[in-house]
C-alpha cells in the first residue's frame, strides 16, 4: 500500500524526542539561564502530594487511553514516589508493576551520545573530526562532524521519512535492518541545510554515531555500552538487545503505528530499525539511576559534560538540546518514542530530582504525547516554576490515520 506523506511523518517522527524537536529554528540561551535561575519549590512527597499526583495520573491516563503507566519521582530529602497504574498486557490484564522491563526508545541516544564522549575523553575520537574520517559515502561527510551529528545540526534527512523505509518496515515489522540499510533510505535524499546552520532532529545522526563508536571502539555498539557506560553506571536492568527479544517480566506496548492504522500489540517487533537511536531496554530503578548520571556527567571529564551540556536554543521558551541530551525548563534529560512505548527520564539539578515516566502506547492526545502529557502534569504539582511541557503545535501527527 502507498502511505501519504502526512502518514508516513506521523508513523517515523517521533522515534524519540518527537516533542520536542520537530521543531527547527535555535536562538540564543537566555529562555535556558531564565529557566535555570527560577525556584523550583520542590515539595516533601507526602501522603497528600503522592495522592495529588496519583490523581493527575489517572487523569491523563482516562483522558489519552493509556493501558499502563509507571512513575519515579525523587529527590533528596523529600522523599520518593513510585507508582505503577493501569495494565502491563491488555490480553492478559496483568497490572502494570514498577520492576518490569520496557523499551524506552530515544532514551537510547543518551547512551549512544554517552559512548561517543567517552571516546572523546579517551582522544580516540574529536567531536570536530569529519564524521567522513569514519563512514563512507555521508553526503557533505568532508563538513560535518560527530558535533553537528550529536547535536542535531547536521542536515542529513531523517530514514524514517523516507517512503521506501516505512513501506518496507510496515510490509513486516519483524524484520531486521542493518545500520548500513538505515543510512540508504537517508543518503538518497539530498541535505536539507549546511551542518551548522540549523536545527533537526533526525535519527540518522545516531545511526552514525552508533557506526564511530564501532569503529573508534572495536567492539559491537552493544558490547561497548554494556561494558563502558551501563555496567560502569551500575545499571544491571538495562539493556541493548541484539535481536527482537525483551526480558521477563516485561511490559506489553500497543500502537497505532500499523498499516491498517488500527491499535496493534507492538512488543516483540524488531527494534533493530532505531539501532543506535533507540533499540535499548530499561526499567524504573536504572532510569532514576541514569538520570543523574546523565546529567552530572558522571562518566566523563568535568570539560566533556560541559560540552554536552551546552544547549542551543528553540523558539519554545526554556527548551534546548546539547549533544545527546535536552533541557525542557530546567529538566535535563531525553524522552523516547516507539511504536508501542513512551519514556521520559528527566533530572532537576536545582533540587537534584530526578523524573521518571514509562507508558506503554505511543497514540497521542490531540497532538501530544503520553510522555508529554504526564510529565507535564506532575511537574504541575510538584516544579510549578519548572512545569515540563512540549506544546502540541512542536509535536508531529500522531498516528497514520492522523487521529
Amino acid at each position: 500500500m502507498r502511505l501519504s506523506r502526512a502518514r508516513r511523518r506521523g508513523l517515523w517522527a517521533r522515534l524519540s524526542v518527537a516533542a520536542l524537536l520537530a521543531v527547527a529554528g535555535w536562538a540564543g540561551a537566555a529562555g535556558q539561564a531564565s529557566a535555570s535561575s527560577r525556584r523550583a519549590e520542590f515539595p516533601e512527597l507526602t501522603p497528600e502530594v503522592a495522592a495529588r499526583l496519583d490523581s493527575a495520573i489517572r487523569e491523563v491516563m482516562r483522558e489519552a487511553a493509556v493501558p499502563g503507566v509507571i512513575a519515579g519521582l525523587s529527590a533528596p530529602g523529600k522523599g520518593s514516589y513510585e507508582r505503577a497504574f493501569g495494565v502491563a498486557d491488555k490480553a492478559t490484564r496483568a497490572p502494570m508493576k514498577t520492576d518490569l522491563y520496557m523499551r524506552i526508545g530515544s532514551v537510547t541516544k543518551t547512551f549512544t551520545v554517552t559512548a561517543l564522549l567517552e571516546l572523546v575523553d579517551q582522544d580516540k575520537v574529536g567531536l570536530d573530526d569529519p564524521i567522513g574520517e569514519y563512514v563512507d559515502g555521508v553526503p557533505n561527510g568532508d563538513r560535518i562532524t560527530l558535533r553537528h551529528l550529536a547535536d542535531m545540526r547536521s542536515g542529513l534527512v531523517n530514514y524514517t521519512d523516507d517512503e521506501a523505509f516505512s513501506k518496507a518496515f510496515l510490509a513486516d515489522p519483524n524484520r531486521p535492518f542493518t545500520p548500513q540499510e538505515l543510512l540508504s533510505y537517508s543518503f538518497k535524499h539530498p541535505v536539507r541545510f549546511q551542518p551548522g546552520e540549523r536545527f533537526q532532529y533526525s535519527n540518522t545522526n545516531t545511526i552514525l554515531l552508533g557506526l564511530v563508536v564501532e569503529k573508534a571502539s572495536g567492539m559491537p555498539l552493544h558490547e561497548f555500552v554494556h561494558r563502558k557506560v551501563t555496567e560502569p553506571a551500575g545499571l544491571r536492568h538495562t539493556v541493548f538487545p541484539a535481536d527482537a527479544s525483551i526480558p521477563v517480566p516485561h511490559v506489553h506496548g500497543y500502537t497505532r503505528q500499523t498499516a491498517s492504522g488500527a491499535i496493534e500489540d507492538a512488543t516483540y517487533w524488531n527494534p533493530s530499525w532505531a539501532w543506535a537511536a533507540g533499540a535499548m531496554i530499561s526499567g524504573l530503578p536504572d532510569l532514576r539511576t541514569w538520570a543523574r548520571v546523565l546529567a552530572t556527567g558522571t562518566l566523563l571529564t568535568p570539560k566533556t559534560q560541559a560540552e554536552r551540556l551546552k544547549m542551543d536554543m528553540t523558539s519554545l521558551p526554556g527548551a534546548g538540546y546539547g549533544l545527546g541530551v535536552f533541557n525542557v525548563q530546567g529538566w535535563i534529560g531525553h524522552n523516547g518514542s516507539l511504536p508501542g512505548y513512551q519514556s521520559l527520564v528527566l533530572y532537576l539539578p536545582e533540587e537534584r530530582a530526578t523524573l521518571v515516566v514509562l507508558a506503554n502506547t505511543d497514540a497521542a492526545r490531540d497532538g501530544r504525547e503520553p510522555s508529554t502529557l504526564f510529565g507535564n502534569a506532575i511537574t504541575r504539582i510538584v516544579t510549578p516554576g519548572h512545569v515540563f511541557d512540549l506544546p502540541a503545535s512542536a509535536q508531529p501527527a500522531q498516528s497514520p490515520t492522523g487521529d
